[in-house]
């Protein structure tokens, strides 16, 4: 056996050992030596993806079960192509084992072909990085390296990506191409809790000036709290919890406040005294700028890395710290936000009743259908608002709200649903589509029923309800903002083997995500008619509340 097939052979031995089930190739010559240590065993389920970008947010997307997968390329350009992938998962806190394949040292900067720098590559969005040496089995200190650092890469990627730089010289594979170890290559390691990867600690009680009648919980995504002590928190305070999709905890909270808070009656008279912020900020900038316009005390629980976007926060605290808080149980605080809530959801379901399909009534219709099925994910742009807004107590959903990008949605979709295997509906706009299309090579042989639900507006919608629209002429705005592209999205499908068709009614696309997939609905709808309608139905709640 070479130095290189050892050297791998190990690495993957040790990664099964620590629990890794998936590996994501994309194709190369340089990576061979891991690429065949991976395929060689049958314990872990191999996923080869021609396009670099794709490949990485799959791996994001079995990430988000909390078990990294290894994700695999060969040198250059290649590695650059999972930068957007390993950003995401940085700022997400989602594990990913990043594997680049590279030159040897007498090969870099020498013009030597498919070689760049490669070296700290994805900067501080990598949690640990190493540049392994060269497999070499004459050299007496590798012989105890390569199960040390499989274990410290997998430790080390449980809060986030992780990139183990690996050279390997030519000849890549010796003539047997054999990848069996000779016996056990060392105990398994383990790192001392001294140097694992931190998290959010304790603070310690609060003071008395926190302890107000009048809060409010914002409970978004990759908060590192189970759902269930949110509920719990809310319960014992008597707050009411404003909740979007990727929070997990929709059935418990007041899901229409986006509209709520745009009747300025209603948000004068439920101004909160002091608010508590799970995870991320939820998509609303309604919501935000009403936390802005309090002046209530902010306590952030949680979140991947520093969550204080609007600068704002006075407190970073765990769920512990706030036992000290009495909140407002008995008070009719908590009913008030409740009845409100359930008069928004009935004119939302009133206007969803018609068969005529608009973008919300769209969310409305998919959120609790994909909750049915398996699992929703959805678009960073206007999927992810219309699911927050419109879709009801049952909206429950993944979303890349790392980086906002709209890129590798679909990708993380197909990961999700080979880590779970379970149905997974994808709500997404045509750019977004569009964008991640690669996504689909090779989708019907990867046995995943996958249900893409892609509303066509022909370009950005979400740019028409921005100042851009009002301020520039119809012509520049089209030009770069509305962007219409022109392409036929059935047939695109098609061409990649999946069932796909336009549907025109509520009744026909709950029909079409009845069926197992893959499969790709289209629905087209109109830009500026998509703008009033939201008015509308923020109107309709306006008038409800009186």
């Amino acid at each position: 056996m070479t130095a290189n097939m050892l050297a791998s052979a190990t690495l993957v031995d040790e990664w099964i050992r620590c629990g890794v089930r998936h590996a994501v190739i994309a194709p190369g010559s340089r990576s061979t030596p891991l690429a065949v240590a991976l395929a060689n065993r049958d314990e872990l389920q191999i996923h080869v993806v021609h396009d670099e970008r794709v490949a990485a947010f799959m791996a994001l997307g079995i990430g988000l079960g909390g078990v990294p997968a290894v994700l695999l390329c060969t040198s250059g350009t290649a590695a650059v192509n999972f930068h957007p992938a390993v950003v995401e998962a940085g700022l997400s806190e989602v594990p990913m084992i990043v594997c680049t394949a590279d030159r040897p040292p007498e090969l870099r900067g020498v013009g030597a072909p498919q070689t760049i720098d490669q070296i700290e590559l994805y900067g501080r969005s990598a949690r640990w990085f190493t540049d392994a040496p060269v497999p070499d089995r004459d050299q007496p200190d590798q012989r105890g390296l390569w199960r040390p650092l499989a274990q410290r890469a997998f430790v080390s990627a449980t809060a986030g990506p992780v990139h183990v730089n690996l050279p390997f010289r030519e000849p890549l594979l010796d003539a047997s191409g054999s990848f069996e170890l000779p016996g056990v290559i060392g105990p398994p390691v383990r790192i001392p809790p001294s140097t694992l990867p931190g998290g959010w600690g304790t603070s310690g009680p609060l003071d008395v000036e926190f302890d107000r009648q009048r809060g409010v919980i914002i409970a978004g995504g990759r908060s590192g709290a189970a759902p269930t002590e949110v509920v719990a928190l809310a319960e014992r305070l008597g707050w009411p919890i404003l909740a979007d999709p990727c929070s997990g905890v929709r059935e418990h909270a007041v899901t229409a406040f986006d509209s709520l808070l745009r009747h300025a009656e209603f948000a004068h008279a439920h101004a909160p005294e002091i608010v508590v912020r799970v995870g991320r900020p939820p998509a609303s900038k309604t919501l935000s700028q009403w936390v802005i316009a309090s002046g209530a005390p902010v306590l952030q629980v949680g979140g991947p890395g520093v969550v204080n976007p609007d600068g704002n926060v006075t407190k970073f605290c765990s769920l512990a710290d706030l036992a000290t808080l009495n909140g407002a149980p008995g008070t009719p605080w908590l009913a008030r936000w409740r009845h409100a809530n359930e008069r928004a959801e009935a004119v939302f379901d009133q206007l969803s009743a018609d068969e005529q399909l608009t973008e919300p009534a769209i969310a409305r219709l998919v959120a609790p259908a994909a909750r049915r099925i398996g699992s929703l994910v959805v678009s960073s742009s206007m999927p992810v608002r219309d699911v927050e807004w419109f879709g009801g107590r049952s909206a429950n959903a993944h979303a890349n709200r790392g980086a906002n990008g709209i890129d590798g949605v679909m990708s993380t979709a197909v990961g999700t649903a080979l880590e779970t295997g379970s149905t997974v509906t994808v709500l997404i706009g045509d750019i977004a589509f569009l964008h991640d299309s690669n996504a689909l090579v090779g989708l019907t042989s990867r046995g995943v029923d996958l249900r893409i639900v892609v509303v066509d507006n022909g370009g950005g919608g979400i740019f028409s309800f921005l100042p851009q629209s009002a301020a520039l002429s119809r012509d520049r705005f089209e030009q770069l903002f509305g962007t219409p592209h022109g392409s036929d999205i059935c047939a695109l499908a098609a061409a990649h083997g999946l069932r796909s068709g336009t549907v025109a009614t509520a009744s026909s696309l709950a029909a079409a995500l009845s069926e197992p997939g893959p499969s790709l609905i289209r629905v087209a709808t109109d830009r500026e008619a998509n703008v009033a309608e939201h008015q509308r139905w923020h109107a309709a709640v306006a008038a409800a509340l009186g």
